[in-house]
């Protein structure tokens, strides 16, 4: 065996210090990789090799990733090459977009930790229109009272919690209680930055998808991407422009639905003001439990999937319980299940905040759809805002907010979402198996979990027990942890979940 570390990423300033003092050369670039790896399926020699050869020949390696990569359609080579993103300066609404694609890195700046300025995209739109001044006079409104809540909340969650504030190193956690609160009044013009690792693949894709993006913000966003890109990688980024798939599928499909509306009893597409935590079940594997049981038993025998079936629905329930004790037996509170877990799965309509959604999306592996922001739902308000006596003022910033914002929509469309808050709802659709399920259940119910998406999460897990009892037996926050385990087994499990909270 020869294992070799072939190449990692690094910070671009030290590539440009060694471009300074050393001689000018041309393998300065992800592309050779690529070209190399691709070369294995029909070059016998090593594939170290086969990377110094590319070194050598950095042209005919760009020559060989295009023709592979657009002649024979093999893109999975362009994934060999990774790049790191500095975004700064992206509004909210914006970041939404960028963290839709799922097979890429996020690390994004929490409005949990830091004390949001005064700084906020105003968007292209709101200027061509020329409602730039009714734009930022809200936004300015709402920043100003976010810092006025702010500083009411903090002392009054310190008092709340006056024995964990007691402890030194409990402090910054209290404090960004008052801070995550107090954001809710915050507009998704709000400026953020994250960090993204995302390979040529996926880079590509994302250049593509977003040339055809309504918001001329995102699409900003894409032209320096992609001149970054190309520069240091022309031959693996290649398909940049939209297709007609990307740029008109959604609202062709929005115009056939319109067509198809009855006339008859339609209604306004807000509907009623729902709840905080509005979470319903619309649907989920038929016979859930069984299906991810004779998945176990699939994998552990020799016998068809048609026979393990028939066997685990003859199977006593005591049994049947035992083998799925079998399968979580040995997990801690950071493993999750056996992959057989992901052949049950639940689909769900939630409604939720700007805020619970921006933690929601993180779980990318699940699959999440959602519709426009809508102020017919009306919005979230932290109880904490109520318990200082500030709802009343809350709920004047958010009826300004929305009068700006009917306004901003008939001259802006899409981008008058800009000037909504936090605390405005969206309607999303959520499908998960069960395995993805325990991974959202242990990091969103913990107690140091954000109260919103906590409370949205533990409804999620309520649904998902009655119609998967057994594979749902140890669904819970990582602070539940032991205690779950010991009513599933009669023991405490042999590990303890992290403490944040001293």
């Amino acid at each position: 065996m020869k294992v070799l570390l072939a190449g990692f990423n690094i910070d671009a300033d030290v590539i440009a210090e060694l471009r300074r003092t050393a001689p000018e050369r041309a393998d300065v670039t992800p592309e050779t990789l690529s070209a190399a790896y691709a070369r294995i399926s029909r070059n016998p020699r090593p594939v170290d090799e086969l990377r110094a050869e590319a070194r050598a020949e950095v042209e005919r390696a760009r020559r060989s990733n295009q023709t592979i990569i657009f002649k024979m359609g093999h893109h999975s080579v362009a994934e060999h090459a990774v790049f790191n993103f500095d975004l700064i300066g992206l509004s909210r609404l914006a970041i939404e977009e960028v963290e839709r694609f799922r097979l890429c890195s996020y690390t994004e700046k929490s409005q949990r930790y830091i004390t949001l300025g005064d700084d906020f995209v105003v968007p292209a739109e709101v200027r061509e229109a020329g409602l730039e001044r009714l734009f930022v006079d809200t936004v300015r409104l709402q920043n100003a009272f976010y810092h006025r809540l702010y500083e009411r909340l903090r002392p009054s969650i310190l008092a709340k919690h006056r024995d964990l504030a007691a402890e030194p190193g409990n402090q910054a956690v209290l404090d960004g209680w008052a801070k995550e609160d107090a954001r809710y009044v915050a507009s998704l013009a709000t400026e953020g930055q994250l960090g993204m690792t995302i390979n040529a693949r996926n880079l590509e894709l994302l250049i593509r998808r977003f040339a055809a993006k309504e918001l001329a913000e995102v699409r900003e966003l894409n032209t320096r991407i992609y001149a970054l890109a190309k520069d240091v990688a022309p031959s693996i980024v290649l398909f940049t422009d939209p297709t007609p798939f990307d740029a008109k599928t959604y609202a062709e499909v929005g115009e056939e639905a319109e067509r198809s509306r009855p006339r008859a009893g339609k209604r306004r597409a807000g509907g009623r003001p729902t709840r905080a935590a509005d979470v319903r079940l619309v649907d989920a594997t038929p016979e859930a439990d069984l299906k991810v049981l004779a998945a176990l038993l699939h994998t552990v025998t020799a016998r068809p999937y048609g026979d393990v079936l028939e066997e685990a629905r003859r199977l006593p329930p005591a049994r049947k319980k035992n083998l799925f004790k079998a399968a979580l037996r040995r997990m801690e509170f950071y493993d999750f299940p056996p992959r057989e877990f992901e052949h049950a799965a639940l689909t769900l309509e939630l409604v939720v905040s700007a805020s619970c959604f921006a933690q929601l999306k993180r779980h990318r592996m699940a699959t999440l759809t959602w519709q426009p922001y809508d102020p017919a739902l009306g919005v979230t308000v932290p109880p904490s805002v109520a318990e200082v006596g500030a709802e009343g003022e809350f709920r004047e910033v958010i009826e300004r907010t929305e009068a700006a914002y009917a306004s901003l929509k008939k001259a802006c469309g899409a981008a008058a979402a800009y000037v909504l808050t936090n605390a405005h709802r969206r309607r999303v659709l959520l499908h998960l198996n069960a395995r993805e399920l325990y991974h959202l259940s242990r990091l969103r119910e913990d107690e140091t979990a954000q109260w919103d998406i906590r409370a949205v999460t533990a409804r999620i897990s309520a649904l998902a027990r009655r119609v998967m009892p057994l594979a749902g037996l140890l669904l819970g926050g990582k602070d539940a942890y032991p205690d779950l385990y010991e009513r599933v087994f009669g023991v405490r499990p042999s590990l303890a979940p992290p403490r944040f909270l001293k």
